[in-house]
C-alpha cells in the first residue's frame, strides 16, 4: 500500500526523523488557513501516489496566505499521470543548501533490505545510476543481524559526506530509516530530497512510503490511511470480493490458482506474442464461487478481449474450478471467448463438465504453451 506524502512524513516523525511543520488542506480555504497557521513562506504540495508533481505544476511556493489559496485553487483537480488531486499538503518552506537522497527497498533478488544513498538529490535515482553509477552507494542488511551503525557510517562516507555534523546528522536518520522500515513493515522507505539547510540541519523534505499489504493487520491505524477513492477501480472491486488482482496493460485476462502459476501463465501469454491484461490468482483452495468472482474482475476491464484460465488440480479439484466457470457464465451472460487448461486433480472431469456444457465461446486446450496461444489468436 503506497502512502501520501504527509502520510509517510507522520510515520517518519514516530521515529524521530525530523521532517517539515505542515498541515493537510482539501480547499483553497483551507489551505489559506493552513498558510496563516504556519506563517511565512510555504509550499502547496499536490498529494497523489506518483511522482512528477512538479514538473506537473503540483508543487508551488508561496510567499504568503493570499499566494496560497491562489495555487491551491490552481492544484486542486489537477490531473498528474492520472491520478486526479484532491488533497494538498502545506509545509513550511525550507532553505535548501544541499539535496541528498536516501531509501532503504526491499530487494527481493537477495531477500535482503537494500540501502541506496548519494549526494545527488532532488532528481531521479533512476537517471543518478544511469549517469553517475559510481555517485550511489548501495548496502544491504542481513535481516537476521539486522542494522549496525557502522553500515551507516560506510554510506554516508561512502558516498562523500565531509562535514562531521552532516555526517552524524544523516548516520541518526539511517538507523531511523530501517526503525521505520522494519516497525512498519515497508517495503520501501525514500527520501527525495533529504536537505541540508543553510544553518546546516539536516531533515526529510519529501517522503515516499510503502507498506506490504500482507502485513496490515499488524497495523490496523496505517490500514484506516488506505485512499480507497485513489485506488484502481478494479483493483478495489478485487480486494472487496477478496481476488489476488493486479491491472496490467494488455488484452488478454489471466486467472490461475496460485501466484507461482499465474505468474508463469503471464509469461507465457507474453511469449505467445500477446499481452496479459492483468495478474488474478485464485489461490490455493479455487472453488466455484471464487471464479465468478475473478471473472467479475476480470471482465470489468474493457480491454480484455479474451480470457486464459490455467488451472492446476492440488487443493484445487479442476472439476470444481470448471463448475464455476459455467456458473460465472451462466450468471453473467458472458460473450468473451475463454480459453480454459485444466491439469491435475479431476482434470479429466472437469474436462468433461465442460466438453459436455460446450458453450460457445469456452476452448478447451490441453497445454500452457497452446492454451496461450489460442488465447492471443482470439484476443486478436
Amino acid at each position: 500500500m503506497d502512502l501520501y506524502e504527509y502520510q509517510g512524513k507522520e510515520l517518519f516523525r514516530r521515529v524521530g526523523i525530523p521532517v517539515g511543520d505542515g498541515r493537510l488542506a482539501t480547499t483553497p480555504g483551507e489551505a489559506r488557513q493552513a498558510a496563516e497557521v504556519l506563517g511565512g513562506p510555504v509550499v502547496i504540495k499536490a498529494q497523489v501516489l506518483t511522482g512528477g508533481r512538479g514538473k506537473a505544476g503540483g508543487v508551488k511556493l508561496a510567499r504568503n496566505a493570499h499566494e496560497a489559496e491562489e495555487h491551491a485553487k490552481n492544484i486542486i483537480g489537477l490531473d498528474i499521470k492520472g491520478h486526479v488531486v484532491k488533497r494538498l499538503w502545506v509545509e513550511q518552506a525550507s532553505d535548501i543548501a544541499k539535496e541528498y537522497y536516501l531509501s532503504l527497498t526491499f530487494d527481493r533478488g537477495v531477500k535482503k533490505p537494500l540501502f541506496m544513498f548519494t549526494t545527488q538529490g532532488g532528481i531521479d535515482i533512476e537517471q543518478v545510476a544511469a549517469e553517475t553509477p559510481d555517485a550511489l552507494v548501495r548496502l544491504h542488511v542481513d535481516p537476521l543481524e539486522g542494522f549496525n551503525p557502522w553500515q551507516a557510517r560506510r554510506l554516508v562516507y561512502g558516498a562523500g559526506v565531509t562535514e562531521p555534523s552532516e555526517q552524524k546528522q544523516i548516520a541518526k536518520i539511517i538507523g531511523q530509516l530501517y526503525d521505520a522500515f522494519v516497525r512498519f513493515d515497508a517495503m520501501l522507505c525514500e527520501v527525495n530530497p533529504l536537505i541540508v539547510t543553510p544553518d546546516g540541519i539536516v531533515k526529510a523534505l519529501d517522503s515516499k512510503f510503502t507498506v506490504d499489504d500482507n502485513a496490515l493487520y499488524r497495523h490496523p491505524d496505517i490500514a484506516e490511511m488506505r485512499d480507497e477513492d485513489a485506488a484502481d477501480p478494479l483493483e478495489a472491486l478485487a480486494r472487496a470480493k477478496h481476488v489476488t488482482y493486479v491491472k496490467l496493460d494488455g488484452e488478454v485476462g489471466v486467472c490461475g490458482n496460485g501466484a507461482g502459476l499465474t505468474m508463469s501463465t503471464v509469461d507465457v501469454v507474453t511469449f505467445a506474442g500477446g499481452r496479459p491484461a492483468n495478474f488474478c490468482d485464485l489461490g490455493g483452495g479455487g472453488d466455484a464461487q471464487g471464479v465468478v468472482d475473478a471473472l467479475s474482475v476480470i471482465t470489468q476491464d474493457p480491454q480484455v478481449k479474451a480470457v486464459f484460465f490455467n488451472i492446476f488440480g492440488g487443493i484445487t479439484r479442476c472439476d470444481e474450478v470448471a463448475r464455476g466457470i459455467l456458473q460465472a457464465l451462466d450468471e453473467m451472460k458472458l460473450e468473451l471467448p475463454m480459453v480454459v487448461r485444466l491439469d491435475g486433480t479431476n482434470a479429466e472431469e472437469g474436462r468433461r463438465i465442460l466438453a459436455e456444457a460446450a458453450p460457445a465461446n469456452l476452448h478447451v486446450s490441453p497445454t500452457m504453451l497452446e492454451a496461450a496461444t489460442r488465447a492471443v489468436e482470439l484476443a486478436a
